[in-house]
């Protein structure tokens, strides 16, 4: 049978905006800056300290120096902080690169203010998201919640809501909403912890599920208030690992566009010529692939470096599509000439992708997130317990539902920027731009089940798949009904609201090609069950 659906009845989100189908987004991305924040910060430094007025003949020089360097305009203060690092440092990781584009506190996508006002979501912004284009949505994910605790024992007290990337807290509000009308559940709820890095974003969310200018307060965790509904305490993180694991707890997990941009590495398979003739002796201390006596098959990684002074998106083969609303990418991907540390280990961590070399050889192309692997990682201890945090009886859930290959190949190429509801050179104007890529699923369930033998996966399945068999189609019909009854009491007035919502949950499910319901994938991550049980959803039923 299928689930019941809350008959909350509230209007659909009206949006004619695109969605982010084959250019998602994250909401909030783990902090770590590591060295090339570090020597952003040490540049800005420097710059301010040259702003003073020159009082020698060596620093006139200097100072004539500098600005012969300053001559090049940068499409955003970010750019030019990012240059100027790399100039010292010499070519970055992909990952670095869009780890600072999306979190540097000097002009990072979600956690910089380079435009007072700017809103990431809706029409204004640059996307449109699921929860943002219906509230059935957000529905349909607490009531995938509430057959879970149901499925697991209806545990009294104990279950904890966390949501990774929670934008501006809309899905949070749908989800306590519809729990709300199940006060056995809702009454089981110690806490509801948000991981956001945003400043801004944190403060959005505040102000809906706790009220308008909500008074809160700060201890090592992060931030504290009380949510509006059910006086529920809720919590603020910098990141999941701020989130205390106990074994009595239920974790109830959500991830909705938050593994497409986790930073990614990039590699490509090469052949390597015969290094040497003879084979190396035992005092050689070089490493092993750098003295070859027969070609090799190498990975090597993708790094990102200035683009030369006078780029046009012509010089660079920006593609027409990408070249209409940007001007010329700042930055460029340039291939690693000599093995680098992250394409000795990276390309080796799992079998899926040392077959692939073996398979394709040289020109293979490769996508790897050890940051997916990590969040895959925690969800999983939280759930079914692992050896630094054991757990008696595993429970709870993690839902993921985001945009990828759902038939366990490997992501390449994915790497894709977004501005104002158009595709743009991902290496144009950072800090402005939204960064993204597919999600490699296959491989956050194999970091899953290798950090906890107390889990299954179930899944990827279609988003589209995924609502109609959690009941949209009921909920959408209940919501048109009742919406062709207001206006004068006759209906008048209400077809136009009908036909928004008939729109809104047909592009959730649609299947077409770039459609919603076919690009968007669902993973669980479930107690282990030895197969006994499947979730609903993914071809189980509800259980009571």
């Amino acid at each position: 049978m299928r689930p019941v659906v809350p008959r909350v009845l509230l209007g659909v989100r009206r949006s004619v905006a695109p969605s982010k189908c084959l250019v998602p987004r994250h909401h909030a991305l783990t902090t770590q800056r590591q060295g090339l924040l570090s020597t952003c910060r040490a540049f800005s430094a420097t710059a301010r300290r040259r702003e003073r007025a020159p009082e020698s003949a060596t620093e006139i020089a200097a100072a004539e120096e500098g600005e012969e360097e300053e001559e090049r305009k940068w499409s955003t203060p970010l750019a030019k902080q990012l240059a100027r690092a790399i100039q010292a440092t010499g070519p970055v990781p992909l990952a670095s690169f869009m780890r600072m584009c999306l979190t540097a506190d000097i002009g990072g996508y979600y956690t910089g203010a380079i435009e007072d006002g700017r809103d990431q979501f809706g029409l204004k912004g640059d996307f449109v998201t699921s929860p943002e284009i219906s509230q059935v949505f957000g529905e349909l994910i607490g009531v995938w919640f509430v057959t879970e605790w149901l499925a697991q024992g209806r545990q009294g007290k104990g279950v904890e809501l966390i949501e990774v990337g929670p934008g501006r807290g809309t899905l949070m509000d749908d989800i306590l909403r519809t729990i709300h009308s199940f006060p056995a559940m809702a009454n089981s709820i110690d806490a509801i912890y948000m991981v956001e890095a945003s400043p801004k974003l944190r403060v959005a969310q505040r102000n809906l599920l706790c009220g308008d200018d909500a008074s809160w307060t700060e201890s090592k965790v992060g931030y504290h208030s009380v949510c509006k509904y059910g006086s529920i305490p809720i919590v603020w993180t910098d990141t999941i690992k701020s989130i205390p694991i106990a074994p009595e707890k239920m974790p109830l997990i959500i991830a909705h566009e938050f593994f497409d941009a986790l930073p990614i590495h990039a590699f490509q398979c090469v052949s390597v010529p015969a290094t040497q003739d003879d084979p190396p002796l035992e005092t050689d201390k070089s490493s092993p692939s750098t003295r070859t006596t027969q070609p090799t098959l190498q990975w090597r990684e993708f790094l990102v470096s200035p683009s030369p002074p006078g780029s046009t998106h012509a010089s660079l083969n920006t593609p027409p599509s990408q070249s209409r609303a940007t001007p010329p990418p700042d930055f460029q991907l340039t291939l690693a000439q000599a093995p680098t540390r992250h394409s000795l280990y990276l390309p080796e961590s799992s079998p899926r992708y040392r077959a692939l070399r073996s398979r394709v050889g040289d020109g293979a192309l490769l996508e790897i997130c050890p940051d997916a692997a990590l969040y895959a990682s925690d969800f999983a201890a939280r759930i079914g317990g692992s050896a630094q945090h054991p757990k008696q009886k595993p429970s709870g859930a993690a839902l993921i539902l985001d945009y990828g290959p759902g038939d366990g190949s490997i992501p390449t190429n994915s790497l894709r920027g977004i501005r104002l509801h158009e595709r743009v050179s991902p290496f144009a104007e950072p800090g402005l731009t939204d960064l993204s890529a597919d999600v490699d699923f296959e491989g956050v369930a194999e970091a899953a089940v290798r950090a906890s033998e107390g889990v299954e996966l179930h899944g990827p399945v279609d988003q589209g798949t995924f609502l109609e068999v959690m009941g949209i189609r009921q909920r959408v019909e209940t919501l048109i009904q009742a919406a062709k009854q207001r206006g004068d009491g006759s209906g008048a007035g209400g077809d136009e609201f009908a036909r928004n919502i008939e729109m809104a949950w047909e592009r959730l499910v649609d299947r077409g090609p770039g459609g919603m319901g076919k690009v968007y994938k669902a993973m669980a991550i479930l107690p282990e069950g030895e197969g006994k049980r499947k979730p609903v959803g993914f071809g189980g039923d509800v259980v009571n």
